[in-house]
Parts: structure tokens; C-alpha cells; sequence
């Protein structure tokens, strides 16, 4: 007895912690994981929220290039500010859903008082927003180059740039979504709060993106791609750390 209590005073952390600690952190992944999954199972039978953005996306895209006719020199220059602003369109409409379906059935409630860290339902609403841009990214980029004639060789270079620009918008856009959920005009405040907050990431994107379509390597706008890192460093971190305040109810 005196022996196993000699090794467990030793011992700079005690055994019985380590364990607590590991499921602690599975704990909070599954949480996340959970309610991402739940958010793809529910689209997946409605399809509502994913229909509305690409749908949205695919009629933007066609008209664009269709009613701006430019030039085979002027497409490289325009193409990463058309993009940039269909998908950011298209994500507004679907962030618009991500909180609000909620609370008009009556689950959101059921979400905040449920025993699951406020930083998981977060984050958890971030990677189904991700997942949903991601989504219809993947379609409409070929019908946007299809329709402005651009090489499909050209597009590849551009995934990191897709990745890190739909996690910056959507890390941003969950957290003003959750806030905008609970105002009378939802509608209207999002792309109010939003847009200005995710200009950078935007711009970011728009310049990285006409860099690669015009045959360059991502790293010569080093600036623009140190700038998106960050900033998707930073909100992803600060969201899920104020993520519990804002969403407090009285």
C-alpha cells in the first residue's frame, strides 16, 4: 500500500487525470462532429438550403458571362472578383438558413441547453457551412469555367485558395449568423455584418485567385496568402472562444 501511494505521489500528473483529459477531447470532437453530421443528414432529406445556393450560384455565374462578353485577355483579370462574389452571395443565403432553420423549428433552444460545450455547436456549424460552399464550389467552378472558357489545368492550383477562403468566410459568417438568427430583420442584418468583416478575405482570394489563373505560383502573393492564413486563424480561434457569450440568453 505504502509503495502504490509512493509512485502516485512522485508522479508530476496524476494517473487518474490523464484518462479525463483524453475523453474530455474525444468528448468535444464527437460533440462537433455530431452536429455537423446532423446538419448534412437534414439537407440531405430537404435539400432546401443547398438547392437555394446552387441554384443561386448557377444563375449568377451564366449571367455574368453572358451579359459581360469580355475578351479572352480580360477573362484571367475578372474571373477571381466573379467567382469570389458569386460564392459569397450564394453563402450569405445559405448562412442565413444555418441558424435561423433552427429556430423556426423550435430546435435551437434544445441546442443551447443541451449538455454539449457552446465551441462545439460551433464549430460543428462551421465545418456543415464549409461543407455546404464546398459543395457548391465543386459544381459551379467547372460551369463558371465551362462558360468563360477556362482551362480545367488552370482551376487545380486554385483548391488551397478555394480552402482557405470558404473556411475564413464561413468562420466569420457562422458567428454573425448565430447573432443575426435572433434579430427581427435576419434577413438584412447578415450581409450588413458580414460583408465588411470578410472584405479582406474576400480581396484575398479575388488577388490569389488571378495570380494562379494567370499561370503564377500562389506563393508570389505572399502577403494576400499570409493575410488569409491569418485571418482564418484568428476568427476560427476568436468564435470559438466568444461563441458562448453571444449566444446567452437572458
Amino acid at each position: 500500500m505504502g509503495t502504490s501511494k509512493d509512485i502516485i505521489a512522485a508522479s508530476p500528473t496524476p494517473p487518474e487525470l490523464l484518462p479525463a483529459r483524453e475523453e474530455t477531447t474525444g468528448s468535444f470532437v464527437r460533440k462537433a462532429l455530431a452536429v455537423t453530421l446532423k446538419d448534412i443528414r437534414i439537407e440531405m432529406r430537404t435539400r432546401e438550403l443547398f438547392a437555394s445556393m446552387f441554384i443561386f450560384a448557377l444563375i449568377v455565374s451564366v449571367l455574368f458571362n453572358y451579359t459581360l462578353d469580355l475578351k479572352e485577355t480580360q477573362i484571367e483579370d475578372v474571373a477571381g472578383g466573379l467567382l469570389w462574389m458569386v460564392f459569397a452571395f450564394a453563402g450569405i443565403l445559405g448562412l442565413n438558413r444555418i441558424f435561423t432553420s433552427e429556430a423556426e423549428a423550435g430546435t435551437l433552444h434544445g441546442l443551447l441547453v443541451a449538455p454539449i460545450d457552446r465551441s462545439a455547436l460551433y464549430l460543428g456549424k462551421l465545418m456543415s457551412t464549409v461543407a455546404f460552399i464546398a459543395t457548391t464550389q465543386l459544381i459551379n467552378v467547372p460551369v463558371f469555367a465551362l462558360f468563360a472558357n477556362l482551362s480545367f489545368a488552370n482551376l487545380l492550383p486554385l483548391a488551397p485558395v478555394f480552402v482557405l477562403g470558404t473556411i475564413g468566410f464561413s468562420a466569420i459568417g457562422t458567428l454573425f449568423s448565430a447573432i443575426a438568427a435572433n434579430t427581427r430583420m435576419r434577413e438584412v442584418m447578415l450581409p450588413i455584418l458580414l460583408l465588411p468583416m470578410t472584405m479582406p478575405v474576400l480581396m484575398a482570394c479575388i488577388q490569389l485567385t488571378g495570380t494562379v489563373l494567370r499561370g503564377q505560383p500562389i506563393e508570389a502573393d505572399r502577403q494576400w496568402l499570409s493575410l488569409l492564413i491569418a485571418y482564418d486563424v484568428i476568427f476560427v480561434v476568436v468564435g470559438t472562444l466568444i461563441f458562448e457569450a453571444i449566444t446567452q440568453e437572458d
